[in-house]
């Protein structure tokens, strides 16, 4: 079998293909974003709500509606293996990220569960929203889920400076910045690319 040599040109551009490939099946597959994004932002207002407007003890069970969120992310994961039969490097290693960003959030969980969750777990969580969004801006060379990343990591340490109550509403924010917004845009730029070829 005979083995075909790239010039750095040709390299390069394949590498650009595949990156542009990948970013716009993201750019379908940013309704994961927006349904983690929006479903996590409306936890932390209502739990912030709840516990701070409405003097409720049970707030944090507002993050029961991540059951069906992700059943829901199951059903959309499964409808878009069926349109896209072939994944490449990039995809297959942005859905690593999402699914060790996923086991990551349960274990933390668990830890701040036999722990105790304390005042200060949601630096935490906001550190991971950075990380996931961070890296796969990097992956997709998509400056806004990587401007999204650097803002929750610096809404991760500005958390620290305010009280557990507090906290969540810097969490809804880097939820906002790192996951809401960049979906968003993206959406709208693989619309534009769309309608123009």
């Amino acid at each position: 079998m005979e083995q075909e040599n790239f010039s750095p040109q040709e390299s390069l551009a394949i590498i650009q293909s595949m990156i542009a490939k990948a970013r716009n099946n993201i750019g379908d597959n940013s309704k994961h974003l927006l349904l983690w994004g929006w479903v996590t932002f409306a936890a932390f207002i209502s739990q912030f709500l709840l516990k701070n407007v409405m003097g409720s003890n049970q707030h944090y069970l507002v993050w029961l509606i991540m059951i069906p969120a992700g059943i829901v992310s199951i059903y959309i994961s499964k409808s878009q293996k069926r349109v896209y039969k072939a994944t490449s490097y990039i995809q297959d290693a942005m859905s690593y990220l999402w699914m060790g960003m996923g086991i990551s959030f349960f274990v933390l969980c668990v830890i701040f569960s036999r722990l105790g969750w304390g005042n200060n777990v949601y630096p935490f969580f906001i550190l991971m929203y950075g990380l996931g969004t961070f890296v796969s801006g990097k992956f997709l060379q998509f400056i806004p889920l990587v401007a999204g990343g650097i803002a929750a990591w610096a809404l991760a340490v500005a958390s620290t400076f305010v009280t557990y109550d507090y906290q969540m509403l810097f969490a809804a924010a880097a939820i906002m910045a790192s996951y809401i917004v960049p979906a968003h845009i993206l959406r709208k730029r693989q619309k534009t690319e769309n309608t123009n070829n």
